[in-house]
């Protein structure tokens, strides 16, 4: 199925269970009611509750174009006055208050509903001058405002309905195949714009757009390039706005993907049910209360347990889509678009969070994806995620696939580059390495925990490399220590580095040795670690010259391992000396 019949789907069952406008409306901030007696006087002009979405007649697509809307609008269209940036006061904005009563004119010449005469008669006698003369003239300016009579929304009346539907009728495009229907029906020559997309134009944007003569062929214009039917490129993109709503609890947000996701719907709110769960699997919690309150869920879910005990409410056959929306310009990209069972993508993420598992485990709770993605881009910043890292790295996840190797790539890269070896860092690294080992990629798998008994070069020199950092952090406190100087050339040349380490590390070894009892056990645990580890080792000459980047994985690895073992055992230490130091002063 493909996303646009998806999303026309979606809306269908949206629209069964009242739950989505209907055709020819859109769902809109509305921030005041302009009040009308039956002659057209003004009477008030009444604050909504804010905010305050209302289904009105759907917008007209604009950019700088001059476009009114029905039954609603600006206040520059409405009263024909804007807000002046400059000065902060209301602006004259005659041409668009031209529009929007040419509009109403055209449209409403031959109704006799009372509230529409009303409206036509206020069009005819207001004056934009008059506007200053309002209640909170000030704060309504360049906020959307509808008509009521006597408490009923003019966009509300039978009357109005009739005049919209018979106006998008006559104004529909030429007919043709509809692409997502199969239906012959008019084709829209624009289609609604999509809003809630990050970074994205705020007034919305385009999936299907042509706006270039580079874009067409066969002489068809704009839509027909492409052809949609009017009605279906209402519903996907009404279904879309609804997803990417505010507060809306089917979002979340992966590097620059603003991801959306539904499930099909039943009688019995299983949909709901896999929404949750998904949203729960997709971003975790990372409140220690919230963590605290689904840790069972995880540790259920972690540990291979059906869904159904996890979530008593969700049934593995519900079919899901997720769909990864990113800015481009005037358009929107897409980023991934993933549709299964939601049993089928469960274990999908099952499988993901077991290959990021590593001991000692940096995290209460799996990390998001978009915490994984923090950690390639510099200074871990959302807006320096690498564009197309977010789609290769969901995609690896929800397919099974290897994960990106620009992912590893940007890993090692940012370690080499602040020396930061964190939980986060190490489990990405051991993630890659696992899923190859489990795709028979690579022969040998990489261990969870330190693994002592391991004869593989890399991880032991990331381990040895550890033992270095700690004796010397352990004997003086440097402004540049070995692993803000050696990190890189040590993980990826480590027969050119390791020597020179060496000799820093016998100074490290030998002041430690004179120095107080701390000092005297962290060299002991220096010195028996290097032991442990030179034993796995061939002699300096036989250290590998270059690492491959899944080698420098390993390092890493190793590393997190050994120097999360030795200040373990340091702490367990400080705390046996505490407690013998007290029972001595009692």
């Amino acid at each position: 199925m493909s996303i646009l019949q998806a999303l026309v789907g979606y809306y269908d069952r949206l629209a069964a269970n009242g739950d989505a406008p209907e055709y020819g409306y859109s769902l809109e901030r509305i921030s005041y009611a302009v009040e009308l007696a039956p002659d057209g006087s003004l009477v008030n002009v009444v604050p909504l509750p804010r905010p305050s979405l209302r289904a009105v007649p759907r917008p007209v697509p604009r950019t700088s174009a001059v476009a009114a809307n029905f039954l609603w609008d600006k206040t520059a269209y409405v009263f024909g006055a804007k807000l002046d940036r400059d000065s902060g006061r209301p602006a004259p904005a005659e041409r668009e208050h031209v529009a929007f009563t040419a509009l109403h004119e055209r449209l409403l010449a031959d109704s006799d509903d009372v509230g529409l005469t009303a409206l036509r008669r206020f069009l005819e006698r207001w004056q934009a001058e008059d506007y200053n003369r309002l209640h909170e003239f000030e704060e309504m300016l360049d906020v959307n405002v509808v008509f009521q009579l006597a408490g009923e929304f003019l966009h509300d009346r039978p009357a109005a309905r009739r005049v919209w539907l018979d106006h998008l009728s006559a104004s529909a495009g030429a007919g043709g195949l509809c692409l997502v229907s199969g239906d012959r029906a008019p084709i829209a020559r624009l289609h609604p714009k999509v809003k809630g997309v990050r970074n994205a134009q705020t007034a919305g944007a385009a999936i299907v757009s042509f706006n270039l003569d580079s874009f067409t062929s066969f002489g068809k214009e704009q839509g027909a390039n492409a052809p949609v039917s009017d009605r279906a490129a209402f519903s996907y993109t009404s279904a879309l706005n609804r997803l990417l709503e505010r507060d809306s609890r089917q979002r979340v947000q992966i590097g620059d993907a603003t991801t959306v996701f539904w499930a099909e719907a039943a009688d019995d709110g299983r949909d709901a049910a896999a929404e949750e769960l998904f949203a729960l699997l997709a971003e975790p919690p990372t409140d220690a209360e919230e963590t605290a309150a689904v840790a069972d869920k995880f540790e259920a879910f972690e540990k291979g347990r059906p869904l159904s005990d996890v979530v008593p409410d969700v049934r593995e056959d519900t079919r899901f889509y997720v769909l990864g929306l990113a800015p481009n310009a005037a358009r929107i990209s897409i980023r991934f678009w993933y549709q299964e069972t939601i049993g089928d993508i469960a274990r999908r993420i099952r499988e993901h969070f077991h290959d990021l598992r590593i001991l000692p485990t940096p995290w209460a709770a799996p990390p998001a994806a978009w915490r994984l993605l923090r950690e390639a881009a510099v200074q871990r910043k959302a807006e320096n995620i690498p564009p197309t890292l977010c789609g290769a790295l969901m995609r690896s996840i929800f397919t099974g696939s290897r994960y990106p190797l620009s992912l590893l790539a940007s890993i090692i890269v940012r370690i080499r580059a602040d020396g930061d070896v964190n939980g986060r860092r190490a489990a990405i690294c051991k993630a890659c390495l696992a899923r190859d080992n489990r795709l028979r990629l690579i022969k040998e798998d990489v261990p969870v925990s330190i693994a002592t008994d391991s004869d593989n070069v890399a991880y032991n020199l990331g381990r040895l490399f550890a033992v270095y950092v700690y004796a010397e952090k352990s004997f003086a406190h440097r402004n540049a220590t070995i692993r803000d100087r050696y990190i890189g050339s040590a993980s990826a040349r480590p027969r050119m580095v390791f020597p020179i380490l060496m000799r820093g590390y016998e100074h490290n070894l030998s002041g430690l040795a004179k120095g107080d009892s701390l000092k005297q056990g962290a060299g002991v645990r220096a010195d028996r670690a290097v032991g442990e580890v030179v034993e796995r080792l061939p002699g300096h000459e036989g250290f590998p010259a270059v690492l491959s980047l899944q080698d420098q994985a390993r390092f890493f690895v190793g590393y997190y391992h050994q120097e999360r073992a030795l200040y373990t055992k340091t702490r367990a230490v400080d705390r046996q000396q505490s407690a013998a130091s007290e029972e001595s002063t009692e």
